[in-house]
């Protein structure tokens, strides 16, 4: 079936090649005939006999020569609905190639004809079979044009951000494309001395600051942005301009696409929330983290969960021995299961249902599979929630990452990474408090064990289970309001790839006893986010979709820190990865208060909070605010 196919395609492309040639040698006879035409002032009957006979036994070689040559330039491979720059640029040395052949042929061969004859005959041959060529292209455009005119369908106008070449790019598509409804109508680019001039038929009407007004007087619906080489500020910066204007905004992704002349409408996606963070992006050493995990079996606990299943789809790249994943919740177990198994079929990948808090199943679990590196991610983070479950907080956070320090130690495991929270840091809430003493327990175990225990310390992630975006998101979907808790709240945030991927960077810097703080760059206002989010959304805040404050939350606080004063900061090779000094403790103590906490949890104790204050002198409670 596959060979009469290709058979069929074979004959459809000869068909169409030959049917070239022959219009070629029309085009060109011709052109040479009305060059003796012209030449004896436009009469046939004043053409000499011997002019003719001339051009009657010389042509039809001449046209084989010239197609000879076309196919040297390869001007027989162009696809004629695409036919560009690219392609006159070679009909133009293959036209000087045949002017060069024609000149040695005169004085070879002794030919006698006006001088006249070469010049116009050169010039009609070089114009009619480019002009055919390009015919095909053009008629194309107005069927493209009339089609759209005439139909039901409407037709988007466009404003493209950014008059280079992948703006350029995508006008060409645009206008050449059957398939597409759009036209652009207007540029716009920063550089004044482009102002007023024409970018492939389109004008160029003015900087960032004119988009509203621009976009109002042209009557424009989308906007895409096609600065591929801009700065993540400079994104930021024109993006919420954009979207104060109620368009549709695209993006084109990356510069690796103009490099490879890959910028087409079907690559363009719709802004975000992260490209109006105004983030560079980050940059790591892939090799150094490929090369502490390669040939390695891997653990993660809390796979399934939003930062664990990413830490698996990263580890999964850099060739592991084995991936372990373990996870109480079977259904996030098994969707990242399912996930890893298509995308690496080759993976030697083990999934796992339990809990961290049950040493048993720990025992059987890294008895038998013996991890060389674990990556804990299992963890309760819901602030409100475990503030009302303070027991369940201590015992799943606090005690679950204490057995599974003690059974990474049992059985021999060479580096333990913890992933912690800002919220660590002088916390307000029962949460923050909880994994404050998961660090504690690492830094405790990490001096009375050969295993390497670190923790790495970042802020709110984006598009997590639970987190802000996707509640913001579900709200705007309903019709509003959108809930903040208040108007100068502000949080650290990162994109949960850009996190592992930092996470598994200082991975590779561990010594042991180290708690790494990730640069999560400048804070963000939720009330600055969420009304962005509703004007990506085509609302207008307050308008169309109402912005309520609801007042902070039991243990919420207006700001987030990530390092405590006592603990100072050090460098690493990774600008964004920074070492906190560890604050000195107790261990006996740090135990015995461990055992206090233990009792207090089995027996559902009341007085949790004030029992974890005491050990974690930095945990302010704070009920409420308003």
């Amino acid at each position: 079936m596959n060979s009469k196919k290709s058979f069929h395609l074979d004959i459809q492309l000869v068909s169409r090649i030959l049917l070239i040639i022959f219009l070629d040698f029309v085009c060109i006879a011709c052109s040479f005939f009305l060059s003796l035409w012209f030449r004896f002032e436009l009469s046939f009957s004043g053409i000499p006999r011997n002019y003719f006979l001339c051009w009657q036994n010389t042509i039809l070689i001449w046209c084989a020569i010239s197609v000879l040559v076309f196919a040297v330039f390869q001007l027989y491979n162009s696809v004629w609905s695409f036919v560009s720059e690219n392609e006159l640029f070679r009909m133009i040395l293959a036209h000087a190639c045949l002017f060069v052949i024609g000149f040695f042929c005169i004085h070879i061969f002794d030919i006698h004809m006006p001088r006249s004859y070469y010049f116009i005959g050169f010039l009609l041959s070089f114009l009619s079979t480019t002009a055919l060529r390009f015919s095909y292209r053009f008629i194309r455009r107005m069927k493209v044009v009339f089609e759209r005119g005439t139909g039901e369908q409407k037709i988007d106008r466009i404003m493209i951000i950014g008059a280079g070449e992948a703006g350029r790019m995508l006008i060409r598509e645009f206008a050449h494309s059957q398939f597409l409804s759009g036209r652009v109508v207007c540029l716009i680019d920063d550089n004044s001395s482009k102002f007023r001039k024409m970018l492939s038929g389109v004008r160029i009407v003015g900087n960032r600051y004119d988009i509203p007004e621009m976009v109002k007087k042209y009557d424009v619906n989308k906007i895409i942005y096609a600065i591929p080489s801009g700065s993540a500020k400079v994104r930021k910066e024109i993006l919420q301009i954009c979207s104060t204007t109620k368009c549709e905004v695209q993006t084109i992704p990356g510069m690796y696409q103009l490099i490879n002349e890959d910028v087409s409408v079907s690559k363009l996606k719709k802004v975000e929330i992260q490209d109006l963070l105004g983030r560079e992006p980050i940059r790591i050493n892939i090799d150094e983290i490929r090369k502490y995990i390669s040939g390695k079996v891997i653990m993660v606990t809390g796979g399934g969960g939003s930062i664990g299943s990413e830490l698996c789809r990263q580890i999964a790249k850099s060739n592991p021995k084995q991936l372990l994943i373990f996870d109480i919740y079977e259904n996030n177990a098994y969707d990242i299961q399912m996930e890893l198994k298509r995308k690496y079929p080759a993976l030697d990948l083990v999934v796992l249902i339990g809990s961290v808090r049950n040493t048993a199943r720990l025992d059987v679990v890294l008895g038998k599979y013996r991890p060389e590196i674990v990556f804990h991610a299992a963890a309760h983070k819901h602030v409100p929630l475990m503030e009302d479950s303070p027991n369940e907080a201590i015992k799943n956070n606090v005690f679950g990452t204490y057995k599974m320090a003690q059974a990474a130690v049992k059985y021999g495991v060479k580096k333990f990474v913890l992933i912690s929270t800002d919220k660590a840091v002088n916390p307000t809430n029962i949460m923050g408090a909880s994994k404050r003493l998961c660090e504690m327990v690492v830094q405790m175990m990490n001096r009375e064990s050969d295993t390497e225990f670190v923790a790495v310390r970042f802020g709110n992630v984006l598009g997590s289970n639970g987190s802000v975006i996707p509640l913001f998101e579900k709200q705007i979907a309903q019709g509003g309001p959108v809930t903040v808790t208040h108007p100068d709240i502000t949080r650290f945030f990162m994109t949960i790839p850009e996190a592992v991927s930092l996470v598994l960077q200082a991975g590779y810097y561990a010594k042991g006893g180290e708690i790494f703080v990730l640069d999560m760059g400048e804070p963000v206002k939720i009330d600055s986010m969420a009304r962005d989010l509703i004007r990506l959304s085509g609302f207008e805040p307050d308008v169309d979709i109402a912005v309520v404050y609801t007042g902070l939350r039991p243990g919420e606080k207006l700001y987030e820190e990530l390092l405590m004063e006592e603990e100072g900061l050090q460098d690493t090779e990774n600008k964004l990865i920074h070492i906190g000094k560890p604050i000195e403790m107790d261990d006996e103590k740090f135990k015995e208060q461990l055992k206090r906490l233990e009792a207090a949890y089995k027996t559902e104790a009341d007085n949790m909070k004030d029992i974890v204050a005491e050990i974690v002198p930095t945990y302010k409670r704070k009920e409420s605010a308003s």
